[in-house]
């Protein structure tokens, strides 16, 4: 995997990070991204002109949707006998390793991109065999009541494949270079580009080098632009610069607020004895109460995929349109291991791996608006979640190729690169920065109207809001996809609301009482700080905290006095946590902890929260989770 443009930090241990410089009492936000430096006297002297660098599309985000674009672009290219440069950013220090999905793959996209995907050798290793679909009664959570699954209906795996989603993304990183996709790891975009007409033009890379109180260090160096004709955001879910062109452009002013869940993962080793290769278990309802959306899967992977061993991964989901500020996600994955259909499972095998990240659910109603001055949205960046069908990947892998596709075209009406630098020439030796013209990706929208993506999430845009749209909580959802979507097939003539943003759901503490969860057992269930030391997080210690605060004072003047600080119990890594000081409380932020799920980002009551990239590198090591 190439990497020139930067590396993994090294592991730095807990006494250095006891070295790093002290801030002033209250001071939690230092980044570069919230701080002018040029009112930092600290930086008076220090050169902060930035590299340039040219290329022709530019995708930043190396997941699914971000590769698809990449080859698909490659592979016109390669048809066409044109040779447009594609160059690919991904934060992670190596492709796959911030993935994160329980996924049951439906190979519909990649038989589209890949004919051959079988003899390239794609890591499709377990096909479903057998699947089962229960719900457990929040008010008599012994019982895992067994659901019908319909032939043809979102629920049916039939034809699908349980995949290790991280191996997935590193094959299709192996594709993508092999078609002369640039690939540049451990690299995080940090600012969005733009030209005199306010157009995208590129994205610039983090600076490295700043200390934690945001002086320069000695090894600082300043991040480098990368200017394209066109730029595709394939961040995933709630990007950092997807979320600055959705604002700067009100991409989604035409559509409801996004929604999201959270996503929790484990990978486990389990007894032979219980492994069923191919297997799909799914289960609503408890430890989630009938208005809250929550449930599990638990799938079998064939042994192959793990050199012999019986591997399952499984997780839980809660939405995170909750309202009780004492919920706690983490801890309702570990309670719902310990239901007595579940528990066995588990006993006697080995947890491997853990993670979390945050999901788009909101689907057809919160899809923005994709396209935008020299650029386009594309996979979870967008948002093409299908919930009732719990995938995504599929969707993102489509919209990415369907981007490459309009970006192709539009390219190719541009003026040449020669013709442009011979006009750029006549005032200058050498050709200044690239600031334009960028290409129109404006087909892309009505491309990806007129696919299957947008026909599949038109047909079950109720099902999610069903939940909130009656007083009957999931109950209206089972009685909508049972009685009306399966008669229907999503031909309503209505559309469901979501009925607002996440964050606007949290009600005061003052209308709840604290949830007592079961402690930690040890062999199925597990505390916190365990957990996360099984995601291979590392940050380097010494560098602002990426986890922004737009105010210092709101976490304890509103989110603690009001909603008892619910960043301690959303937040699936502990980077969050209200300590006492000399009588007074204050916000401690953890962020060498966090494994990037966006939850602070979503959930945050306040809003006052705001994920920008760390370091290049850091962040999670999933290994083919």
């Amino acid at each position: 995997m190439l990497s020139r443009l930067g590396s993994r930090s090294p592991l730095i241990t807990s006494t250095r990070r006891l070295c790093a410089p002290a801030l002033p009492k209250g001071v939690l936000t230092t980044h570069y991204k919230k701080i002018d430096r040029a009112t930092d006297e600290r930086w008076q002297d220090i050169d902060m002109e930035r590299f340039a660098d040219e290329t022709d599309l530019l995708i930043v985000g190396g997941g699914p949707a971000g590769l698809s674009a990449a080859i698909r672009f490659k592979q016109l290219c390669n048809e066409a006998g044109l040779d447009y440069r594609v160059t690919l950013l991904e934060k992670a220090a190596g492709a796959g390793e911030h993935t994160l999905s329980g996924a049951v793959l439906e190979p519909r996209a990649l038989e589209e991109l890949f004919p051959d995907w079988e003899e390239r050798g794609a890591p499709l290793k377990t096909p479903v065999t057998s699947e089962r679909l229960g719900y457990i009664p929040p008010w008599f959570p012994s019982l895992n009541l067994p659901l019908p699954i319909m032939s043809g209906t979102p629920t049916d795996n039939h034809g699908n494949y349980i995949v290790r989603l991280g191996n997935f993304t590193a094959w299709l990183a192996e594709q993508a270079e092999e078609l002369g996709v640039e690939i540049y790891t451990g690299q995080g975009g940090v600012e969005v580009l733009y030209n005199d007409a306010d157009e995208v033009v590129g994205v610039a890379t983090n600076d490295v080098g700043v200390a934690k109180d945001g002086a320069p260090k000695d090894s600082f160096e300043r991040g480098m632009e990368l200017r394209a004709k066109a730029t595709l955001f394939a961040e995933g879910c709630r990007g950092s610069l997807t979320k600055e062109v959705i604002d700067k452009f009100s991409l989604a002013a035409g559509s409801e607020p996004q929604t999201y869940g959270l996503g929790l993962k484990e990978l486990w080793r389990i007894s032979p004895e219980k492994h069923r290769p191919g297997h799909v278990d799914h289960t609503a309802g408890w430890p989630a109460d009938n208005n809250t959306w929550g449930g599990s899967f638990l799938y079998h992977l064939d042994p192959s995929e793990g050199d012999g061993d019986t591997l399952v991964i499984t997780g839980y989901v809660v939405a995170l349109d909750y309202s009780n500020p004492y919920l706690n996600p983490f801890k309702m994955f570990q309670q719902w291991k310990t239901h007595p259909s579940i528990r066995p499972t588990f006993e006697g095998g080995e947890r491997l791996a853990y993670g979390a990240r945050a999901l788009n659910e909101g689907g057809f109603q919160s899809i923005p608006k994709l396209t935008f001055p020299g650029g386009a949205l594309v996979g979870c960046a967008a948002g093409f979640l299908n919930v009732p069908k719990i995938k995504g990947t599929h969707t993102a892998m489509k919209s990415g190729m369907l981007a490459a596709e309009s970006a192709f075209s539009a390219m190719q009406a541009l003026p040449e690169p020669a013709e442009a630098e011979e006009a750029a020439e006549e005032e200058e030796e050498m050709p200044p920065p690239f600031t334009g013209p960028v290409a129109d990706l404006g087909p892309y929208q009505s491309a990806l109207e007129g696919s299957w993506v947008y026909e599949e999430l038109h047909s079950v845009r109720n099902v999610r809001p069903a939940a909130h749209a009656t007083p009957l909580g999931m109950w209206g959802t089972f009685l909508y996809a049972g009685v009306v979507h399966y008669v229907t097939r999503g031909r309503e003539w209505f559309t469901l609301s979501h009925g607002g943003a996440d964050h606007e759901r949290l009600k005061p503490a003052s209308e709840f009482s604290p949830i007592e969860y079961p402690k930690p057992d040890g062999e199925v269930s597990f505390d916190l700080l365990s957990s996360v030391a099984l995601t291979g997080t590392n940050h380097e210690g010494n560098q602002p905290p990426h986890l922004t605060l737009k105010d210092d004072a709101v976490p304890v003047a509103r989110n603690l006095a009001v909603f008892d600080g619910p960043e301690q119990r959303f937040c699936p890594a502990g980077v969050y946590e209200y300590l006492e000081e000399e009588g007074e409380r204050r916000l401690q932020i953890n962020a060498q902890n966090c494994i990037h799920c966006k939850t602070c980002d979503i959930k945050c009551p306040s809003q006052n929260i705001d994920w920008v990239v760390p370091e290049g590198g850091g962040g999670p090591a999933y290994a083919g989770m």
